[in-house]
């Protein structure tokens, strides 16, 4: 086997052994991986921005200025996602005949690093919404989410439909119950964002949106090791050039755009006279034409068979570079309702602040998958553009389990810092509010009381109301906003004990709990 084919299969090899597990992580829905797992994902670059991992940030650009931009082909799930759908592209559309589907374009680097700059100053000032929308393991976390775990799920539903029908009950049937309307949405964006801008223009994703692709660009044109050619052994054919996804070779002048180039060695490997070559290329060395960075955005020089092409995949770069993702929330009739649509969001234990939460979480849903009560969903628009798609604790048909606190240990970005089960289980996220008005005591005169019975705390208890019944009282002291009175309750369509956030997490003390007396029996009553 030739250098650049082994260098093109050691790539595929890594990338495999990074993508498979992180997607299964997220497609898990039987819980068989462990938590501890998602440490796997602090690696990523944004994450580990975000989470103050400055050793893994390092370890990230003193990689890219060694080797060149290896993070984008081996270690980031949507640059392998990409590469992915490239290949299942070349193997569904027939080649035709001198076709060529990449030749070397000028890099828009009025528009990439415009945006990176952007996204940067934003991030900085606390408005993290472009980041959200932008970052590349994000916007797979979102699609593995909720799009590639439905499918899973759906799949597991139908064998078991099957299995079940000889007998055999080794499935289950599962519910898909985490997705709301806004994440679907933008999830299925991102994937035809991706599609599309594969299909036209290979990683034109990564060389003009993504923030970290725009980041590691700065590096990689000074990395030690990168590709460039052997002018002693090269012909000029132009197959390095028509096999670069990154569209970052001119094989005409022999030279290679290393602020573009994702080392995924289809070039090397696609030249059978070894005209380009992987090596030690520090950049005192490297000739000053490829050392020399163009900025303009000029494409006169591009054929003009290709123009439409082109003309087509800027549009959609400059329109993926801000998409809006709408949902509208459920309403209600009653003044109750608008009144209740009018509080901030329940973030979760761990969260420590809805401020906080808004400026470190960047909506990859992994704390929503790996929910086990799945009370976790991503939001609407509902609370406003600057929480779009980030999770919250919504109480339809479930609750936070009272000592769960898997959400705070897999969150990557430490958005949610992680907790003990002490302090989850006097972690305050919000305060239940009864509204007697429509509570079925008061309305039907008829007993109930099940906001009492799954009430962890003791916060939500029964007190005489009208001769034999009792009605609901809250103990705001004890309430820890777990939700598990409001999940309970049967009043529809608005409930008659809901959870209030507190936009600053508070702490409330442990119930009392009552003594046991001790009794000796010395015989039998009887």
């Amino acid at each position: 086997m030739k250098h650049g084919a082994l260098l093109k299969w050691l790539r595929v090899i890594l990338a495999t052994l990074f993508f498979l597990p992180i997607t299964f992580f997220f497609v898990d829905f039987s819980d068989f991986m462990p938590d501890s797992f998602s440490r796997v994902l602090d690696i990523q670059i944004v994450p580990a921005i975000v989470g103050g991992l400055v050793g893994v940030f390092i370890l990230q650009l003193v990689l890219a200025f060694l080797f060149g931009r290896i993070y984008c082909s081996v270690i980031c799930p949507a640059g392998i996602l990409q590469d992915i759908i490239n290949r299942l592209y070349c193997i569904g559309k027939k080649k035709k005949k001198g076709s060529r589907r990449f030749v070397f374009r000028k890099p828009m680097n009025s528009l990439r690093y415009g945006l990176f700059a952007a996204t940067a100053i934003f991030a900085v000032f606390g408005f993290t919404g472009l980041l959200m929308l932008l970052d590349p393991y994000s916007n797979f976390g979102r699609i593995a989410a909720n799009i590639f775990r439905p499918v899973v799920m759906w799949a597991n539903n139908l064998a078991a439909d099957m299995l079940m029908k000889i007998d055999n009950y080794s499935l289950y049937h599962v519910t898909i119950s985490t997705i709301t309307t806004a994440a679907l949405i933008a999830a299925a964006v991102a994937l035809l964002l991706f599609v599309v801008m594969v299909a036209l223009r290979g990683r034109l994703f990564c060389n003009t949106l993504c923030p970290v692709g725009s980041l590691l660009s700065l590096i990689s044109r000074y990395s030690l090791f990168s590709i460039s050619f052997n002018k002693t052994n090269c012909i000029q054919c132009g197959k390095c050039e028509y096999s670069c996804k990154a569209e970052a070779i001119d094989a005409t002048k022999m030279t290679v755009d290393t602020s573009r180039c994702v080392d995924c060695f289809n070039c090397v490997s696609a030249c059978s006279k070894n005209g380009l070559a992987y090596s030690f290329n520090p950049v005192y060395r490297k000739e000053k034409n490829e050392s020399v960075i163009d900025l303009s955005v000029n494409t006169s020089e591009l054929k003009k068979s290709d123009s439409r092409r082109n003309f087509l995949a800027t549009t959609i770069a400059i329109a993926g570079s801000a998409p809006i993702v709408s949902a509208i929330a459920d309403t209600v009739s009653n003044e109750k309702g608008k009144e209740i649509k009018k509080w901030p969001p329940i973030t979760p234990p761990g969260s420590l602040n809805l401020e906080r939460f808004k400026d470190k979480c960047t909506a990859c849903h992994l704390c929503v998958v790996q929910c086990p009560s799945h009370v976790l969903r991503p939001a609407g628009l509902e609370y406003g553009f600057d929480y779009l798609l980030r999770p919250r604790l919504a109480y339809i048909d479930s609750y936070c389990n009272y000592e769960c606190t898997v959400c705070a240990d897999v969150c990557p970005t430490d958005a949610i810092k992680p907790i003990t089960k002490e302090e989850k289980i006097t972690t305050q996220v919000g305060i239940a509010k009864f509204m007697i008005d429509l509570c079925i005591v008061h309305t039907e005169k008829t007993d109930c009381g099940a906001c009492s019975e799954h009430c962890p705390t003791q916060a939500v208890h029964m007190v005489p109301y009208e001769g034999t019944l009792t009605i609901p009282n809250v103990t705001e002291d004890l309430c820890i906003g777990c939700g598990g009175c409001e999940s309970i309750c049967p009043v529809r369509p608005v409930r008659a004990i809901v959870i209030k956030a507190n936009k600053e997490h508070l702490f409330v003390e442990l119930p009392e709990e009552e003594e046991v007396k001790e009794v000796q029996i010395d015989s039998f009553g009887f």
